[in-house]
């Protein structure tokens, strides 16, 4: 069986333990490989706030990639994948894809599934939101881009960050049509 291919880039935003349970929630999924790519102010945010070491998170997916390798599989639109998720996503991030300054391959692989139309979610971190941020967004949602900040929601009735974590995710998972049991739906 094939597996269905999903890649997932971290930049330089607060949000790291979003990323790191999004990579868990597709390791184990038999039918899903992750394709990781990490930009430098990524790694320089997993230091900052997680307790996992980069080796660590790399050790996640099933495969990663270098982000200045802009040669690799996810740089062209030929090596198929269902997708990408840039979980967190820093403004930086979001203003080199509207913008299609594809310099490293983080922001190639963005451009390569916006082409191709496959699903292109950014978990956005930003707080607030400049105007820049709102123009470089709103471009990208009119291009096909799913615009996700990773906004608490009460109705799900959190207990914990970790059950926030977990809704986001799902929410995230719902995007690929991905059921997940222990997401929480409104009405449901």
């Amino acid at each position: 069986m094939e597996k269905k291919r999903i890649v997932i880039g971290i930049s330089g935003a607060s949000g790291v333990p979003i990323a790191v349970e999004l990579l868990k929630y597709f390791s184990r999924l038999e039918e899903w490989e992750t394709h990781l790519v990490i930009s430098r102010g990524g790694e320089m945010t997993i230091q900052m706030e997680s307790d996992y070491t980069v080796e660590e998170i790399k050790g996640l997916a099933n495969v990663v990639y270098d982000n200045n390798n802009l040669g690799a599989a996810i740089a062209s639109g030929t090596f198929r994948t269902c997708g990408m998720v840039i979980v967190p996503c820093s403004m930086k991030t979001v203003a080199g894809i509207a913008n299609g300054f594809s310099e490293n391959l983080l922001l190639r692989a963005a451009d390569v599934t916006l082409k191709e139309n496959r699903p292109l979610i950014l978990v956005a971190r930003e707080m607030p939101f400049s105007c820049i941020h709102l123009r470089n967004m709103s471009s990208l949602a009119q291009m096909g881009a799913v615009i996700m900040p990773p906004m608490m929601t009460f109705y799900n009735k959190p207990n914990s960050i970790d059950d926030m974590v977990k809704h986001v995710v799902g929410k995230i998972a719902d995007r690929f049509s991905i059921s997940d049991h222990s997401f929480f739906r409104w009405g449901e």
